[in-house]
């Protein structure tokens, strides 16, 4: 084995460890946005929910402005 094989393995396991990482960010971006779109979906259903519950009080809800 010369040093051009040494050089070249060493390139290639750099290679693999670039790509691994690349594949893992995306894997956890793509459960981040999904998580996102649950908890999101989660709110509107809860926020739904609880006017009809307001509603069928007969009270109306009052909505805060920032």
């Amino acid at each position: 084995m010369n040093v051009d094989d040494v050089v070249a393995a060493k390139v290639e396991a750099a290679r693999i460890r670039i790509q691994a990482a690349k594949r893992r960010r995306e894997e956890l971006a793509a459960a981040r946005r999904r998580g996102l779109a649950a908890r999101h979906a989660n709110k509107l259903r809860r926020l739904a929910a609880q006017q009809r519950d307001e509603n069928r009080d007969g009270t109306q809800a009052i909505e805060e402005q920032p």
